[in-house]
């Protein structure tokens, strides 16, 4: 065919989609090719190809382009626990892209960044409101829902070209570009897999986005996972983008290649199909591309095979067919009274009551409403976006939609301040351009002052109503709409002094610097300084308190709601974690004084991710909590409060009394740890899974269609739930199994399947759940791969994780493992205990080994089978001369079985085999590996016989 064809190939509808990408692929010459492998798609005008650009940002609605219905965050989507709702959610922000696309496809493309799956592993994690739940199962399941409502495939077009995000092991801010996530093997495939998984598996999901992080200490934009195992859940193309800046990383911040072009060779040969890279400017990448392939380490063939996924997206589109079968979806979707329909009831079902002593509902049967309500706290009357929201076309607060229900009173709660310098106030002036010390007292030189805790401030002016703004040109004004950016410049501490005085640093820091800048003086001007000594002392002066206005409202209302939470931009986001669980000292204190003043209190969080809410969990009547909801939260917060719709969020990830009670933040491995809800041994604040209704439930005749099922079964369970109260109510009925005897350390309960029922008063209903054996398996070190184990399974059935109600049992007749066979190579990787020990690359390419960078650290493989004969063992090693000492069944005290004195190579990639002589000993014993001293990897042992 010629590029003349009156209707080539790749242009016919008819054909299979893979013909016509293949005959498109043959058409274009490699420069063309190559200009493809970037965001920003190169047109080709000869072909008809126009511009194409990768990822609109869709998590939770439309983000960055303007109005756009925002839905509630994906933290509070997963609170719903309805994937039905979610789907629907997914559809309508699909239309919207649609829409917007069709205004401006060059600027709005419609391969979406969305969803977000990677599992809430730890809460203080900045990006936790991103994720739908810590189990990786249900976050599986809400990720492939949002997808397969983005995609809204009508069996040939899709509406978008959803991408799954952030392969893999992504879980902390701090130095994400350069932290390695440890991913023992068990935690890689029974946790992290399992949440990527379903959303390609189903098809829902088209792409992946790669993560910032190393793992096992290789980036994950060159991690072999991508080729050899992500691209076999699914017969269809897979298409990979990076994240942003992403690619230059690999050789500057992470210095694992040597250059550029090295690093581009790499990333494409690992599965990477598109790079996210200096915005618009597509021409370094281009180049480092060409250049790999001038020095060989790319061909055509490479980029073909990237090209071809590029090109199955924009198919899979509808681009080149003649006709395009949504051209009718255009504005009037864009915040339709549909979407904000949908918008209030994602909010309702999100929204979760934590606690409740009869308070709660505000309005039923023969107890009067209240006639006034104080509405207090710093959420009291307003709603916040997040990064990834949309703009919002309108905002529902607490305030305003309780206005509609009672007389409503209501106060900020927040502090109103003066800073007085030796020499004046610090004033607002020019419209709050600047700050100056004048002799002014009034309201330019009056500040509202916000704890976000983390000990971030920010303070709004009172004249200008709007925020103090530390800029990159150093000088500081009062007319911000306050955090709003990637950068937030909005934020301070407050450093107290000796003498009782303070000092005000900006907690932005600038590239490559470690501290943020000083409120300092110049010619009475307050400017930014890099230099400690050049900070000004201030005084703090109380215009007002704001716990003292809202106390006084407080005593004289019928109930109090107190509206606290987080800003979304502000200690916990995107490149900052939080360190502590803590409400903002500042707004508990506003609770514990309004409560004080009326008793009748009820605490409403709105926020990211979970608070240790220990006073509130005993002292206030009711306990709510939602994410941010938002443009219709506050219609769907007085729904719920005055029990117009009953209470039906119910926690994705378990709330704790405390960071203490968490592993370390870079801990990955969730079982050694005893992480999540699946291993944690204590009592949490709140449990995974918990939320009150206000009917009551009564579960009866939970029951098994099987008393012994196999691999390959599957087993119907069923139980009756029944609503005992008089009002109708919705219970979202939870199945965990439990795994009862194993090898190894299995979960303490796991959740399986949910159903969200609704019940009028008196209904009895039988829930039933399918659930496959397969499901059941877990991942064998001693097989190296996916078994399910003779056992005895534990099935409960209940309201949350530790509110189990009713359990039955099943016998499972798997696989009993076997010793470990000694004639084969044991990898190290392959251990079952573990302790002051890393995972990491055995080459840049493929493979894992154990690295043991101080001396102390240990692994076990257990159940080795020491047949009579053993004589040798070799160790294959690289890194520095060390010794490694063999022991059986302690790691200590246990008898020794061989002393190995490793050489030094040349480098952590250079491995050899060290070899001596080997114990007597018979019989199967766990075997353990201690590292006398270090660095040093060790990839495998290797057992000899005698000769």
């Amino acid at each position: 065919m010629s590029d003349n064809d009156p209707r080539p190939a790749f242009r016919d509808p008819n054909l299979p989609r893979a013909e016509r990408v293949a005959d498109l692929l043959s058409r274009l010459t490699l420069d063309e090719k190559i200009g493809l492998l970037h965001q920003y798609h190169r047109p080709v005008e000869r072909l008809g190809m126009g511009p194409f650009k990768t990822g609109t940002e869709a998590l939770h609605g439309l983000a960055w382009l303007g109005e756009a219905t925002v839905f509630p965050q994906v933290v509070a989507l997963g609170a719903t626990w309805n994937p039905e709702l979610v789907e629907q959610v997914g559809a309508a922000v699909a239309d919207e892209v649609l829409a917007f696309n069709h205004n401006d496809p060059v600027k709005v493309g419609r391969n979406v960044w969305a969803p977000t799956v990677n599992p809430l592993r730890d809460p203080r994690w900045g990006r936790n409101e991103e994720g739908y739940s810590e189990d990786a199962g249900m976050t599986g399941l809400m990720g492939a829902a949002y997808a397969r409502g983005l995609k809204g495939d009508n069996g040939s077009v899709w509406k978008t070209a959803p991408s799954v995000k952030h392969f893999l092991a992504y879980g902390n801010e701090a130095d994400r570009c350069t932290t390695s996530s440890n991913m023992p093997p068990r935690v890689l495939r029974e946790y992290e897999f399992a949440a990527h998984r379903p959303a390609l598996a189903s098809g829902d999901a088209v792409a992946v986005m790669l993560s910032y992080n190393l793992v096992n200490g290789r980036p994950a934009h060159v991690t072999p996972l991508v080729n050899d195992e992500l691209r076999t859940w699914t017969d269809e193309e897979v298409f990979i983008v990076s994240d942003a800046y992403a690619p230059n990383n690999l050789a500057i911040l992470q210095g694992y290649f040597e250059d550029l072009p090295t690093a581009y060779a790499a990333a494409v040969k690992a599965g990477l199909d598109s790079f996210t890279q200096d915005d618009l400017d597509s021409q370094g990448v281009l180049v480092h591309v060409e250049t790999a392939i001038a020095r060989g380490l790319l061909d055509e063939g490479d980029i073909d095979t990237a090209v071809r996924r590029n090109l199955h997206v924009r198919f899979g589109l509808g681009e080149f067919d003649p006709e395009d079968p949504y051209a009718h979806i255009g504005d009037e979707v864009v915040n339709s009274p549909e979407h904000q329909a949908l918008a209030r009831e994602a909010a309702t079902q999100s929204i979760t009551l934590l606690k409740n002593d009869g308070v709660l509902p505000l309005l039923r049967p023969g107890k009067p409403s209240p006639k006034k309500i104080a509405v207090v706290g710093p959420f009291a009357d307003l709603q916040m976006q997040d990064w990834y929201s949309g703009t919002l076309p309108y905002a529902v607060t607490a305030r305003q939609a309780l206005s509609e229900r009672a007389e409503v009173v209501y106060c900020e709660g927040v502090d109103r301040i003066r800073l007085r310098h030796k020499s004046g106030y610090v004033t607002a002036v020019e419209d709050g351009k600047a700050l100056d010390i004048t002799d002014t007292t009034g309201a330019a030189a009056q500040f509202d002052l916000f704890d976000w805790g983390g000990w971030s401030y920010t303070a709004r002016n009172a004249a200008t109503g709007l925020y103090v703004d530390g800029r990159l040109d150093g000088t500081v004004g009062a007319d911000s709409v306050g955090p709003h950016e990637f950068d937030v410049h909005e934020t301070f501490r407050i450093v107290e002094l000796e003498g009782g005085k303070v000092a005000i640093q900006q907690i932005h820091r600038a590239e490559g610097t470690e501290n943020g800048k000083w409120f300092a003086l110049q010619d009475a001007r307050i400017v930014l300084s890099d230099d400690r000594a050049d900070a000004a002392e201030f005084d703090f002066e109380f215009v007002s308190k704001g716990h003292d206005k809202a106390v006084a409202l407080a005593a004289d209302a019928d109930v109090v709601i107190a509206v606290l939470g987080d800003h979304p931009l502000v200690n916990g986001r995107e490149t900052e974690d939080r360190t502590d669980l803590r409400l903002p000292s500042a707004q508990e204190w506003l609770l514990r004084r309004v409560h004080e003043a009326n008793p009748n209190t009820i605490l409403v969080m709105t926020s990211s991710y979970p608070f240790a809410a220990n006073w509130a969990a005993k002292h206030a009547r009711a306990v709510v909590w939602s994410g941010h909801g938002g443009q219709e939260w506050g219609n769907a917060l007085a729904d719920v409060l005055y029990g117009d719709r009953d209470a039906e969020g119910r926690l994705p990830q378990t709330w704790y009394t405390d960071a203490a009670e968490l592993p370390a933040m870079l801990d990955y491995d969730i079982v050694a740890s005893d992480a999540t809800y699946l291993y944690y041994l204590g009592q949490p604040l709140y449990p995974f899974g918990h939320g009150l209704s206000y009917a009551e439930f009564k579960y009866a005749n939970l029951k098994a269609d099987k008393a012994h099922a196999g691999p390959g079964d599957e087993l119907n369970v069923t139980v009756d739930v029944t609503n005992t109260s008089g009002r109708d109510g919705v219970e979202v009925v939870q199945l965990y199994t439990h795994q009862c005897g194993s090898r190894v350390k299995q979960p303490l309960r796991q959740l399986r399947r949910f159903a969200k029922v609704r019940l009028a008063a008196g209904e009895t209903r039988t829930v039933s759940f399918t659930v496959a054996v397969d499901e059941l398996a877990h991942w064998d070190n001693v097989t190296d791969r996916m078994i399910v184990e003779k056992s005895r399974q534990r099935l409960m059935v209940g309201r949350s994780a530790t509110d189990i109600v009713l359990s039955a049992s099943v016998r499972v007749d798997g696989e009993v493992v076997g010793a470990r066979d000694l004639s084969k190579p044991l990898a190290a990787t392959a251990n079952d205990l573990y302790e002051g020990v890393l995972w990491r690359d055995e080459n840049r390419t493929s493979g894992d080994v154990i690295a043991a960078e101080e001396a102390g650290g240990w692994i076990m493989l257990g159940d080795c089978d020491f047949e009579p004969g053993y004589a040798t063992v070799t160790a294959r090693v690289a890194g520095q001369a060390s010794q490694i000492t063999l022991r059986v069944d302690d790691p200590l005290d246990g008898d020794v079985l061989a002393k190995i004195d490793t050489p030094a190579t040349d480098g952590v990639y250079d491995y050899t085999d060290a070899t001596v002589e080997l114990g007597r000993i018979e019989g199967v014993k766990d075997l353990y590996v201690t590292f006398e001293s270090g660095p040093v990897r060790l990839a495998s042992l290797t057992f000899g016989r005698e000769s």
